[in-house]
């Protein structure tokens, strides 16, 4: 799934008229990068969410052949937020764990062949876990940018902690269990933050550093010095 219902306030002018995912970085579209990723790691199901000029996402990306995917879309008359928007799409993802992305992060060689199986349903030794044992999300988290430098979480033998030293920030990037959902509505907005950190806490949450390039394209300020060198054409 990637999310592409946000509204995007902190990219106004341009977001007034164009939906953040369908910006162009070096290129193309920042959604088509996702897209592109994803097919060339054989994962060709893809939900997209929309809200904020949502007929502009379906009409530039299809039914998704022209990239090699199967797109279907999740249209949210308002915005439900990234756990909200899950569960309202729960019935298109399945019954498998599925990777989830944030729209609106660059990270260009992100392998998502990297994802196929991180939830492990067997401990170390081959044995089946209990279900209340199994993790519920699988977290990618980066070096801290330079806007967040506090980060987001703590990791220790790949398991996703709220406190603790060093700190990371969490890419956007995750794989979940469908349960994890299971007390968020169909139709309710709600966070994801909240639900990683309260299973953080219950010892559910894995993870892994990612150390290739990523960008949060948060602003109209980082757009700009990503795309600077590809119009000087470097």
């Amino acid at each position: 799934m990637i999310f592409a219902a946000g509204r995007g306030e902190r990219m106004r002018p341009l977001t007034d008229t164009c939906p953040k995912p369908l910006l162009e970085v070096r290129g193309r579209p920042l959604i088509v990068w996702h897209i592109l990723n994803l097919v060339r790691a054989g994962i060709t199901d893809i939900v997209i969410n929309h809200a904020h000029l949502g007929r502009m996402i379906e009409d530039a990306l299809g039914d998704g052949r022209q990239f090699g995917a199967q797109i279907v879309y999740s249209p949210e008359g308002t915005a439900l937020e990234t756990a909200g928007g899950i569960a309202k799409a729960r019935h298109l993802l399945g019954d498998a764990p599925f990777v989830a992305i944030a729209g609106d992060v660059y990270c260009p060689h992100f392998d998502f062949a990297q994802v196929t199986g991180v939830l492990e349903d067997n401990d170390p030794w081959g044995s089946p876990l209990p279900a209340d044992r199994r993790d519920l999300g699988w977290l990618y988290l980066v070096k801290n940018p330079a806007h967040h430098p506090d980060g987001d979480f703590a990791l220790a033998s790949f398991a996703i902690a709220n406190s603790g030293q060093p700190r990371y920030t969490f890419s956007g990037i995750g794989v979940y269990r469908p349960e994890l959902f299971d007390g968020v509505r169909a139709g309710e907005a709600a966070k994801l933050a909240p639900l990683l950190r309260e299973f953080a806490d219950k010892g559910r949450m894995g993870g892994e550093v990612y150390r290739g390039d990523w960008t949060d394209v948060g602003t109209v300020e980082r757009l700009e010095q990503l795309n600077a060198p590809f119009r000087a054409g470097s």
